[in-house]
């Protein structure tokens, strides 16, 4: 069976994404109790830090899509065509 390791914890690969949840989940309660205990000035703080890691990972993320390469010109291709072809997905079948 194929492991995965990742910080030091070995995972069964059936497994992770169910534990990296239970990260997810843990780490946001604790968080949420960490910031009962804070002033005003340190969320403040915390919301500075957060906005600028959520702007850094958007931005990673744009990155790595310009990266592709003939991404952008064919989104722009697309764009640019008309589509008449398209139907509203309710007139396509009235059964479902």
């Amino acid at each position: 069976m194929a492991v995965f390791s990742g910080q030091g914890i070995h995972y069964n690969r059936g497994k992770v994404f169910e534990i990296a949840m239970a990260s997810v989940a843990e780490l946001q309660n604790k968080l949420t109790v960490l910031m009962g205990q804070l002033s005003l000035e340190q969320l403040q703080v915390l919301m500075d830090c957060a906005t600028y890691l959520a702007d850094e990972e958007s931005e990673a993320a744009t990155q790595e899509m310009l990266s592709i390469p003939g991404l952008l010109e064919r989104v722009r291709q697309l764009e640019a065509t008309p589509h008449t072809t398209a139907r509203n997905w309710r007139s396509l079948r009235s059964d479902v």
